[in-house]
């Protein structure tokens, strides 16, 4: 119960500062692109106060951490105004890759910090469930375990965004793609996209199948192999 008491304290802090910078990502990539909106609203700031979602950033995924569930969270979103975009069609669609971009760069930083700081002889239990980093007497390494959290939760976040479906930043970048015809019907479908991702959530539970974690998992896990290798050449480069 410690263990996972101390490990949502790890996640929790990882997962905000990621939706945080995502967000912010958002907005300054609108700014840069001539919709200054969200620096007029003050969200421009990574003041988590200004971009948490009670239920979304704190509520919900430490529920799910407690039940063993996937990390799944949301913040409120950097309001964004296209037709003050310079370039509407393609600038939602540099905006919409801008958040994603974000998360990959944070998870690259997190393996950098996880190559310097592990010590020699550290290893992983990971039950299945969860994963902790251990030194080489077989006690837990927090740090450790929350840059390794931090990588993970970024990449899971990049990626999960990257899903083509609504409203998510995958779905603006495929709007900005489809001809003038299919975009106004495209963007109608906005509004009963993350409807369809909690639907999804709730029925992996009740039936016991994970979509979401079978669509998502395997580019997960070989984009955390990639920064893993890189932590481990950091890690060589300063032994």
């Amino acid at each position: 119960m410690t263990d996972t008491i101390s490990l949502i304290l790890v996640l929790v802090p990882a997962l905000v500062i990621a939706i945080v910078f995502h967000e912010v990502a958002h907005g300054y990539a609108a700014r840069l692109l001539g919709d200054p909106t969200a620096s007029e609203r003050g969200r421009l700031t990574l003041n988590p106060i200004a971009h948490v979602d009670p239920v979304g950033t704190l509520l919900v995924p430490g529920a799910l951490a407690l039940l063993g569930g996937p990390m799944f969270g949301w913040a409120k979103p950097v309001p964004v105004n296209k037709w003050r975009l310079s370039n509407p069609r393609f600038g939602m669609m540099a905006v919409a890759a801008a958040g994603p971009a974000s998360n990959f760069v944070l998870a690259a930083i997190g393996a950098v910090l996880y190559g310097l700081v592990l010590p020699d002889g550290a290893t992983m239990r990971d039950d299945g469930s969860t994963a902790l980093v251990l030194n080489a007497l077989g006690e837990p390494l927090w740090l450790g375990t929350g840059l390794f959290y931090f990588i993970i939760v970024n990449l899971f976040l990049g990626i999960f965004n990257l899903l083509p479906i609504p409203p998510f930043d995958g779905s603006h970048i495929v709007g900005g793609l489809l001809p003038a015809r299919m975009r106004a019907g495209w963007e109608k479908l906005q509004g009963i996209g993350m409807a369809l991702i909690l639907v999804l959530v709730a029925a992996s539970w009740v039936f016991g199948t994970s979509w979401l974690g079978n669509i998502l998992m395997p580019p997960v896990l070989f984009a955390m192999e990639l920064y893993l290798s890189l932590a481990s050449a950091i890690h060589a480069a300063v032994s």
